[in-house]
């Protein structure tokens, strides 16, 4: 349901609100509101415009909200031919939030938030083509909007008139402690470059670790600042800005105001719980994670504390991030749990939905080889393998990234 239109300059934006159920499988256990937010250029505002769908990374973060109309963003690019639909994944934004669940136990909250993987929220999507009254719409996934796009294809390609991804291609079955001894190693490698680049602040981030060690230093919203907490910094060496945004970090003074709040703001977990409670659930598929990072935690990495972590989540997080302690039942439930399969690797092998997907050859968060073994296995998918970017090029460099998508799937490339 179209809820208000605004205006602003070169662009126009919808506000769309859809009810879904729950659980698509049983629609009477009750509902969600998902929003997405439609944009247009105003001069094609009453064009028919073919729809393009685009799926966050994550999982937990919402759509990107547009400020202004940029020539180099992805946005503008796609502009140019569609109608642009940013879905705020179920959980996210200003779709049905999810909270610390207040007054369910953790057998409960652990059960809820099974609905809130890849193959619920393109069940959402399909819903809304339909209510939207498209016949097929095109994809673009960002990361784990790209596990999104892979779903879709195994479960209703019927839907899809195109896909694209970028820095999303998943392992198909592979098993999840595949994937994190691979980004291990990707991590250990971004360490290695940061320190070359900035070889200063291994002595300043072993005065901070011993700082550390020694107080009791705590981050604006109460939770103390760990050694741990602090090496999870890591998770920006994988963007293309990320090592000077770590470095900006790390040259402030220890314990000021701008360095305890510029740690705590790198820090997404207590915004967007979905993101620690399912994610490493994203790579299960007919298996159980069991705490996967966790477990295989190199002994590189426990040798050495001057070296980052990634985006690897971790069960003692759910101790020390009073945010997401009322969650801390369910995710230890939910890296239990034995998940069912995500994709359907032999309809994936007849697809016909023209597909194109990015690749970038030193990723730190979606694994290279895994990503070719998919690009693969998907039948007709044209992939672009670079490493001009980072797992952000989209954000780097959008317009040029989805135009040479938009290339490949038309046969211009």
């Amino acid at each position: 349901m179209r809820v208000a239109t605004h205006r602003a300059p070169h662009l126009v934006f919808g506000e769309h609100e859809f009810d879904v159920p729950l659980d698509h499988a049983s629609p009477e256990r009750g509902k969600l509101t998902v929003f997405a937010r439609e944009v247009v250029a105003p001069d094609r505002e009453r064009d028919e415009l073919p729809w393009l769908v685009f799926f966050q990374g994550g999982p937990g973060h919402e759509s990107p909200r547009p400020l202004a109309l940029v020539d180099k963003t992805w946005l503008a690019r796609a502009l140019e031919d569609y109608r642009v639909l940013l879905l705020d994944q179920r959980g996210t934004g200003r779709s049905t939030p999810v909270g610390d669940l207040d007054g369910m136990s953790a057998d409960e909250q652990a059960e809820y938030l099974t609905h809130f993987r890849a193959d619920s929220i393109v069940r959402d999507a399909e819903l809304i083509r339909h209510q939207l009254g498209a016949e097929r719409w095109t994809v673009l996934g960002q990361s784990f909007g790209g596990f999104c796009v892979v779903t879709y294809l195994s479960q209703a390609p019927e839907g899809l008139a195109a896909a694209l991804l970028t820095g999303g291609l998943p392992p198909l079955e592979r098993h999840p402690d595949d994937v994190y001894r691979a980004t291990y190693e990707r991590t250990a490698a971004k360490n290695r470059a940061y320190y070359e680049r900035y070889p200063e602040d291994r002595d300043r981030v072993a005065g901070i670790l011993e700082r550390l060690e020694a107080e009791d230093v705590r981050l604006p919203a109460g939770d103390r600042l760990t050694q741990r907490r602090f090496r999870q910094l890591g998770n920006l060496l994988g963007m293309g800005d990320g090592f000077e945004r770590l470095h900006y970090i790390l040259e402030l003074p220890f314990g000021s105001r701008a360095f305890l709040h510029d740690v705590e703001a790198a820090f997404p977990f207590p915004r967007n719980p979905i993101y620690a409670v399912i994610h490493e659930a994203c790579y299960a598929t007919r298996a159980a994670t069991r705490w996967s990072a966790e477990r295989l935690f190199p002994d590189e990495f426990r040798d050495d504390p001057k070296l980052f972590t990634g985006e690897h989540v971790y069960p003692w997080m759910f101790e020390e991030c009073e945010a997401l302690r009322p969650l801390a039942g369910a995710a230890e439930i939910l890296a239990e749990r034995e998940w069912p399969e995500l994709y359907d690797v032999e309809r994936l092998r007849g697809n016909d939905v023209p597909a194109a997907a990015v690749i970038y050859a030193e990723d730190m968060y979606v694994e290279r080889a895994f990503s070719e073994e998919t690009a693969a296995s998907i039948r007709g998918l044209r992939p672009w393998l670079t490493n001009e970017y980072q797992h952000d090029g989209l954000r780097q460099e959008g317009a040029r990234v989805l135009g040479r998508l938009l290339d490949l799937i038309q046969g211009r490339a």
